[in-house]
């Protein structure tokens, strides 16, 4: 599913870039029907568009139209008043959520509606199997020591001249200042380190790089890279499973957020206690996420009547 769903990315983003204009509930004057606009995190833009595609069966009256540029985009949007939601795959900032009061009059409101592990990637055929979140730190962040694969007291044939060659996100994403605060005590990244645009794009580098290292979410994982196990100071080292994650045992794991302005109502609030119910829960676990624990689903919402959506 994962894969289809990615062929169909780039069209639905340029659409749903097409479709951004105005963050009320808009009337399509083609389809009469309703347009519920959200745009974020790149790491959410598979589930986002897999929520957008199923919801269009249960509520064919409503049209979610949804687009990539990183968490700190979407929520630049949200704070404009260009989207009714914004993904986001890190907690919104002091100053975005005064930002949000100032610009909207209202509180930002989070929805928490999964869970990731932010997965550390290295080609298939590297030796090492596991870092420490220091060794990670050393590797990564200005000022550490680490170079070469030798320096993990491996020897990594497909990488003969041993030199790693490091992969980050754009400062716009999420997952860059998760990264950088969770594994790098919010050090800069070392000079050299090559930053690219999408989750997706981190993982197919590091699958065709045999000297690559490089971080997504766990949804993007390909036959093409290994996951690494990370440990904190002193203890085992943990691989990234969905038990893992729920328990935060996995040193880096994150919730995966949606942010309304106020509390949501009408047709977004329904698309959100859907994206919460098991239905939409399912969704989370067939992109390669961890949904929330049942103890924390909704019930099913009843689909809108034609008369809701069009009064």
């Amino acid at each position: 599913m994962a894969s289809l769903l990615a062929r169909r990315l780039q069209a639905a983003g340029a659409l749903a870039l097409a479709a951004l204009g105005t963050a009320s509930c808009q009337r399509s004057t083609a389809s009469e029907r309703t347009v519920l606009l959200n745009r974020g995190s790149d790491t959410m833009i598979n589930v986002a568009q897999a929520w957008a595609e199923e919801y269009a069966k249960v509520a064919p009256g409503v049209s979610v139209e949804v687009a990539g540029g990183g968490s700190g985009v979407g929520i630049a949007a949200l704070i404009d008043g260009t989207v009714q939601i914004a993904n986001s795959s890190r907690p919104m900032k002091p100053a975005e959520q005064e930002a949000t009061r100032t610009a909207r009059g209202a509180d930002p409101v989070e929805h928490v509606t999964g869970y990731d592990a932010l997965v550390v990637y290295v080609h298939a055929k590297n030796p090492v199997q596991s870092m420490t979140l220091e060794q990670l730190r050393d590797l990564f962040a200005e000022g550490g020591r680490i170079s070469r694969w030798s320096d993990f007291g491996v020897r990594h044939d497909a990488c003969p001249r041993d030199t790693i060659i490091r992969i980050s996100r754009q400062s716009s994403s999420g997952t860059y200042d998760f990264f950088r605060e969770a594994a790098l005590d919010k050090h800069d990244f070392k000079l050299g380190t090559l930053e690219l645009n999408g989750s997706k794009e981190v993982v197919e580098l590091v699958a065709h790089t045999p000297c690559a290292i490089g971080y997504s979410g766990m949804g993007y994982a390909t036959p093409g890279v290994k996951m690494l196990s990370l440990s904190r100071e002193g203890g085992p080292p943990v691989a990234p499973t969905v038990q893992a994650t729920l328990d935060r045992s996995y040193p880096i794991a994150r919730p995966l957020y949606m942010y309304t302005v106020g509390q949501p109502e009408g047709e977004t609030k329904r698309y959100l206690d859907w994206i919460h119910s098991p239905p939409g829960q399912r969704i989370v676990s067939a992109v390669g996420y961890v949904p929330l624990p049942a103890s924390e689903t909704g019930p099913v919402p009843a689909p809108p009547s034609p008369s809701e959506v069009h009064p």
